[in-house]
């Protein structure tokens, strides 16, 4: 047995001890968070699972995990002799967890279902009862939070960084004004912000409490008179966090010991409080009803506000764009000449190579997400993780896929090359340029106000779809300004979402192809909406790319390209290449002039 099914099976005895029936963990952690800290990945200590989205369920015969269509590869390796059997989402054919749940016990009179309430979210909770209401069965849920801890020894502890505030065009102080007029017009007392990203856009705080997320792990309660900030975990001696605290008070914020915030939820009988079941935990909750709190659910009015980028973080973001493609163009100089030399280059020490040269740009805090650098069958995998031992050495042959991003001062970049290493097969070249050609005409979209991204999703897998070919991701997500690599309400997907593209946010434009076991291509710039005109049929919208990083011609079978995509190909890398030019030396200067070369040019 190996070590995860010895976990399993250490977790089953408590549930024994305790007569639970289930027991549920989310990959989530107190906030709802896309990426946790190490104290919260609870399902990849059980499973051995390390993918960033997955969901997991014990019972007394069955341990499920979770997980969407980016990660089914991954799973099904990473799982095997645990005893944990993949359950696949966002598919035709899927059985979510409420619905397995219900279907399991649904001859269970009351079924007691354990669940760690501070990291399972409301919503997520009221998903579980709602599907029990069609079978003759009522749950017991059981908040039983940290339950892992008897389990899990040395557990890391809730981490505490170092806090810093940031210039974001907007004065703290009319943040705050803003949630408190949100919460006259609902006519609500306070509104309770539990999202980690919409605490740090509303403070202008950033932190490291999470790895590759500038946030501080908190939570941020407003009223009419006052302003509530859960942070303190632990005496913390820096200069730069007692200025920011000092500067916060004077801004009427007050500090409150982060594990107080219970406590202090239960002195508030009678109020209406405004929360985000999204992002509000179970526990919490739980802990607001019983204090006689009158929660007002839906969505904060941070989440479109921080969308919508002012002019001040869309100047930001531009600066940080240019000195991102700078380090890209030195980090595919590099690469190229390591290959056509011969050179020993790792997967890893791709990755290692361009966080050096990232590094060495102003303002850069960090990477914005762990870079995936992989090779040939790896790049099949879309959330591929690298390996730093033993990571496949890169060849003079095939393709080589990088997603990666930085975290800067005055912004978050997100990018992803397929670089071709030498000869191509025919079918390379094939899905090569069909994904950039999907990537291109998504850029070029123009579209009506008031259009949402899943209406124009299909604009990137249409030349795909031509071809009868498909990706089980997204097109395209929201990116914070120095803020999460993710974040909405926006996206460009399949899934319904009627959240309408305005004019400032920031998306990403990701089409791909992946044939498992043999190789993968991804494209990827990050767009800005801009307005694009008016006339009698209304307000037109299109994109601005950000990303300034050549796309290696080399690869392209032209004869699959029409006049309008090279042309906008061709605009785009003279972009490029007046844009970063300057800031080169003179022989990647002269390297990106040839990268950025005219098709008509290349084809001659």
């Amino acid at each position: 047995m190996n070590q995860y099914a010895q976990r399993i099976s250490s977790l089953r005895a408590l549930m024994r001890s305790r007569d639970w029936d289930a027991v549920i963990l989310t990959g989530s952690d107190p906030h709802g968070s896309e990426y946790p800290a190490e104290r919260y990945k609870q399902i990849r200590w059980l499973t051995g699972f390390t993918g960033e989205a997955a969901d997991l369920v014990v019972t007394a015969d069955h341990a499920g995990l979770w997980t969407d269509t980016r990660y089914f590869i991954q799973a099904a390796e990473q799982l095997r002799d645990t005893g944990v059997e993949l359950h696949k989402t966002r598919v035709p054919e899927q059985v979510l967890i409420p619905e397995w749940l219900a279907s399991k016990f649904s001859d269970t009179q009351e079924p007691v279902l354990a669940v760690d309430g501070q990291c399972m979210m409301q919503a997520f909770a009221d998903s579980i009862t709602d599907a029990f209401s069609g079978v003759n069965a009522e749950p017991l849920i059981v908040s039983a939070p940290e339950l892992i801890n008897v389990l899990w020894n040395n557990r890391p502890p809730i981490p505490q960084t170092p806090v810093f505030t940031v210039d974001s065009g907007c004065a703290r102080i009319d943040k705050l004004e803003m949630l408190r007029e949100f919460c006259r017009s609902k006519n609500c007392d306070g509104i309770l912000l539990s999202a980690l990203d919409e605490i740090a856009w509303t403070l202008d705080v950033r932190a490291s409490d999470i790895e590759y997320n500038p946030l501080v792990i908190s939570y941020l309660l407003v009223t009419e008179d006052a302003a509530s900030w859960f942070v303190l975990k632990e005496a913390i001696e820096d200069p730069d966090t007692e200025r920011a605290f000092d500067e916060l008070a004077e801004d009427g914020v007050s500090l409150e010991r982060y594990d107080s915030i219970q406590e202090y939820l239960s002195e508030l009988d009678g109020m209406r409080l405004f929360v985000d079941e999204g992002s509000l935990n179970h526990q919490l909750y739980s802990a607001l009803l019983r204090s006689g709190v009158t929660p007002v659910q839906g969505r904060t009015p941070v989440a479109l506000a921080k969308a919508v980028k002012n002019p001040f973080e869309i100047e930001g973001m531009r600066q940080a764009h240019i000195r991102d493609g700078v380090a890209m163009v030195h980090f595919l100089y590099w690469l190229e000449k390591s290959i056509q030399a011969d050179r020993r280059v790792s997967e890893w020490d791709a990755a290692v190579k361009l966080g050096e040269f990232r590094a060495s740009q102003a303002g850069y805090q960090g990477d914005s997400f762990e870079t995936i650098s992989a090779y040939g069958p790896g790049a099949a995998l879309p959330h591929y993780v690298t390996p730093r031992q033993g990571a496949p050495v890169l060849e003079q042959r095939g393709l080589y896929l990088c997603d990666s991003g930085g975290q800067y001062l005055d912004g978050t970049t997100d990018i992803t090359r397929t670089v071709p290493l030498g000869d191509l097969t025919p079918l390379e070249k094939e899905d090569y340029t069909l994904v950039l050609k999907g990537h291109i005409d998504l850029a070029m979209a123009l579209f009506p106000e008031g259009t949402p991204g899943c209406r124009i999703d299909a604009l990137a897998r249409e030349p795909l779809w031509r071809f009868r070919r498909n990706f089980g991701h997204g097109t395209g997500h929201g990116v914070g300004c120095f803020l999460g690599v993710h974040e909405g309400p926006q996206d460009m997907r399949q899934n319904l979402n009627p959240e309408p593209l305005r004019a400032g946010m920031i998306i990403s434009d990701e089409p791909g192809i992946y044939r498992e076991g043999e190789h993968g291509v991804r494209h990827e710039n990050l767009l800005l909406c801009v307005e694009k005109g008016a006339n009698e049929f209304g307000r037109w919208l299109g994109f601005e790319p950000l990303t300034l990083c050549p796309f290696d011609t080399s690869a392209l079978d032209l004869t699959l390209l029409d006049s309008s995509e090279t042309e906008w190909l061709d605009a785009y890398h003279q972009r490029v290449y007046d844009t970063l030019s300057p800031l080169l030396p003179g022989d990647l200067a002269r390297w990106l002039q040839q990268k950025c070369r005219k098709i008509a040019t290349f084809a001659n």
